[in-house]
């Protein structure tokens, strides 16, 4: 077979990379959007767990643009939002419940990490492209809209905020880790509360 013949035959490197990223998206998306199918029935921790494992494995599986260096000292963006999310209840109203009282800090630990793995280093890092506002922006919209359906649309605009929030913290440390810890302490502050 001719090389013109096998090329012809090959997407494009671009188009390739566009499915793998709108697959990896989609799943995703999927994981998170049907959770709440998994609440009050049993097993569920072992579910949402699997879940979060799940979402966390597919993060890691497409390539994402390394970053450069970091714009903002990292642990000043760790500051920014660790201190954000530990001031937030003096001006929040009533705290959004968490549905699962078993296991809350061990899942929702968990849950931190797999979202931020998705969100920020996944989904970021591959509409970064785009632009750091667009990235910023769309990664934190998505955020919100897949807690709507756990926790109701009440739950829309503290996640809308505390997406934006953490994808700033992607764009300014150029780590997906330092808005995974920041997450942690919000979802531990939150099942402390």
């Amino acid at each position: 077979m001719s090389r013109a013949v096998v090329d012809a035959e090959r997407p494009p490197e671009g188009l390739t990379g566009d499915l793998q990223t709108t697959g990896i998206a989609a799943v995703g998306l999927s994981l998170l959007l049907l959770r709440p199918l998994a609440l009050g029935r049993p097993g569920a921790a072992l579910t949402l767990g699997a879940t979060y494992l799940l979402l966390a494995a597919i993060s890691f599986a497409g390539a994402v643009p390394q970053p450069g260096a970091a714009m903002t000292r990292p642990l000043l963006v760790l500051g920014v939002g660790a201190g954000a999310f530990t001031l937030s209840p003096l001006v929040s109203g009533t705290p959004i419940p968490f549905p699962v009282a078993q296991d809350a800090l061990m899942l929702n630990t968990l849950a931190a990490l797999a979202e931020e793995a998705f969100f920020r280093r996944y989904l970021f890092g591959r509409l970064a492209s785009n632009g750091p506002a667009f990235a910023i922006v769309v990664s934190a919209l998505l955020f919100a809209l897949v807690h709507v359906p756990a926790y109701g649309m009440a739950a829309f605009w503290v996640d809308l905020g505390a997406g934006l929030l953490l994808s700033w913290q992607r764009w300014a440390s150029r780590r997906w880790t330092i808005p995974a810890a920041t997450h942690v302490l919000a979802n531990v502050l939150a099942v402390a509360r």
